[in-house]
């Protein structure tokens, strides 16, 4: 199987870290394993295995057709047999298939606001997805969206997957006292409420002061950012909450943090729980999207409802005091994510699916 993954950038985020995670694990698996990017590079350049072929394609409208002879040309020269397109780079995959017919598209829907799926409409999706041989879907309800709505047959859920990240001659050194830090991975959009981290955090500041929390997610200088800063200095928490931005590598400000959070109104399946769980941390989060898959019990971490500012402070309360607590959930979500959510167990279904698919080995 020569196979390649396209995504429109590099920066830090979920589709863009599942598109290098294939990328990197077919790398060892597949005959070629290539990733390629449409837009901008980023931060996760450097995440990329020395294995894998890498294209940048500068495309810089929505038909690019420089972008797209560069792309075919591409293809034809390595002899691809499959295109793995993420999120919105399906389109290019199309255009180019319209004069390499031979060549399969396998979409991977990685959409994040996944609570109401009632107002998700896209026509050019639903034609596009006539060229699709297959889909892969990031949570069960993505999946159900897809069969209800698209015409490809051929739809499957993976859950995300977390592998070691290559280490990084960048160090992260993080405020606050040691021993003491909860941190949370999340870019700075809507949707994943940091409103309500900031509220937690203004409750635990008076009773346990010590404690501080550290953001860590793209920051798009935008209303919502300003917003979030401004609340911040309004209730006085410039030592209790750090924003750090992008970061090549959290691996670092992880093995410096004791929590690991996450407060979204609307998830998918989150990489940060898996890399919390990688990391041996403990887990507070709000009970969206496939979280539940993960944490299914109080025996691996602690869920409350999306936006219940009460029992979200509450859980935090419970495992800051709790130290035994911590460990104990931090041991039993690392022995779930290696054993249900680890690069081994998906990349085995997900071969098997490519080969019921196209009838080719790998």
């Amino acid at each position: 199987m020569r196979i390649v993954q396209i995504i429109d950038s590099l920066e830090p985020g979920g589709a863009e870290r599942m598109a290098v995670n294939y990328a990197n694990a077919l790398a060892g698996e597949a005959e070629f394993s290539g990733l390629i990017v449409s837009r901008r590079e980023g931060l996760l350049f450097n995440q990329i295995d020395e294995n894998v072929s890498y294209l940048f394609l500068k495309k810089r409208k929505i038909i690019d057709f420089n972008a797209v002879s560069k792309l075919r040309k591409y293809l034809k020269k390595n002899q691809i047999d499959v295109i793995h397109a993420h999120s919105s780079s399906f389109f290019i995959a199309v255009l180019v298939k319209l004069t390499l017919p031979g060549i399969k598209i396998i979409w991977h829907d990685h959409y994040g606001i996944s609570q109401d799926l009632t107002s998700r409409k896209d026509l050019v999706l639903k034609v596009s997805s006539l060229f699709f041989t297959g889909i892969i879907s990031v949570s069960e309800v993505l999946k159900d969206w897809a069969k209800s709505y698209l015409w490809c047959p051929d739809i499957i859920y993976l859950s995300n997957f977390i592998s070691e990240s290559p280490i990084s001659k960048e160090q992260v050194v993080l405020n606050g006292s040691e021993g003491k830090r909860i941190i949370c991975v999340a870019n700075l959009r809507p949707q994943k409420n940091h409103e309500l981290l900031i509220n937690a955090a203004n409750r635990i500041r008076n009773k346990f002061p010590d404690w501080s929390f550290h953001l860590f997610g793209k920051d798009f200088q935008d209303s919502y950012s300003e917003e979030l800063k401004k609340k911040v200095v309004d209730l006085e928490l410039q030592e209790v909450v750090f924003f750090y931005g992008s970061t090549n590598n959290v691996g670092s400000a992880l093995m410096q943090s004791q929590i690991g959070i996450l407060t979204s109104f609307s998830e998918g399946l989150p990489l940060a729980i898996l890399e919390y769980g990688l990391s041996k941390l403990p887990v507070v989060a709000t009970n969206v999207g496939d979280v539940s898959k993960v944490i299914d019990s109080e025996i691996e971490g602690l869920i409350v409802e999306s936006n219940d500012l009460n029992g979200f402070a509450e859980a935090l309360e419970r495992i800051i005091i709790d130290e035994k607590l911590r460990d104990k959930l931090a041991l039993k979500l690392y022995e779930k994510v290696q054993l249900n959510f680890s690069k081994k167990s998906i990349i085995a279904e997900y071969r098997l699916w490519l080969e019921s698919l196209i009838t080719f080995a790998i």
